[in-house]
């Protein structure tokens, strides 16, 4: 099952156990009407596990969709939902949530309501092009994919080479010359998972892992790789 995550960054210092606090029993019901539809909405946190500088849990949210049903268009709920982790590294704290970018980015602005009453208080975590870089040619034998943005070239967005030992090919050493990597697809040396990362700490995992080792991959392997 291939798992996909993201990581952010709190702008405010925060210990886990202010974080936990807030957090802990977060549950609000709200009622929606749009007649003839009524729905009560609910928002909640829980399964919180805090253990020393980490605090995992999860996040809960129904949102009313429209879509269209024999010639109207009908309010249904659905339920986002995402589990998280807090991780202090230094004197700062990163978050990761788990589900695609536009999932992970709308938990992590909700979150940031629920710290810090505001959107902003949790910011994309980035990951420097010459980080991806060495991260790629430590292991290049194992990359599969390499994206290439900010390229000087006119009327060219992207630039992009698929393949085995993309290192030692003279485009790899052009591309670099014109652009900046911003996504790699790679096996981990470490971990042996084929795992898609982009500059902003989008991180996708094909290999087969449980919500457990997803984290633990992200914490041990991705962090360090960030600003």
């Amino acid at each position: 099952m291939v798992l996909a995550g993201k990581v952010f960054k709190l702008r405010e210092p925060l210990t886990i156990a202010e974080i936990a606090h807030k957090l802990r029993g977060y549950r609000i019901e709200e009622e929606y009407v749009e007649e003839p539809h009524r729905f009560n909405l609910l928002t909640e946190v829980f399964n919180l596990n805090l253990i020393n500088d980490e605090l995992k849990g999860v996040y809960s949210k129904d949102v009313v969709l429209h879509i269209p049903r024999r010639g109207e268009v009908v309010p249904v709920v659905r339920t986002v939902e995402a589990p998280f982790m807090f991780t202090r590294r230094g004197n700062e704290v990163l978050l990761t949530v788990l589900g695609k970018k536009n999932k992970a980015n709308f938990v992590a602005n909700e979150l940031s309501k629920l710290l810090f009453i505001v959107v902003g208080g949790i910011v994309e975590a980035r990951i420097p092009p010459e980080a991806l870089k060495q991260y790629h040619e430590q292991n290049p034998a194992e990359t599969k994919v390499i994206f290439f943005d900010n390229v000087d070239i006119p009327n060219i967005d992207k630039l992009s080479l698929y393949g085995p030992d993309l290192k030692n090919t003279s485009l790899y050493n052009e591309y670099l010359s014109h652009g900046q990597i911003w996504y790699v697809v790679a096996s981990s040396r470490r971990y042996g998972y084929v795992v898609g990362i982009t500059r902003n700490s989008v991180v996708t995992v094909f290999s087969r892992v449980n919500e457990h080792e997803f984290f633990n991959f992200v914490k041990n392997e991705v962090f360090q790789l960030i600003s």
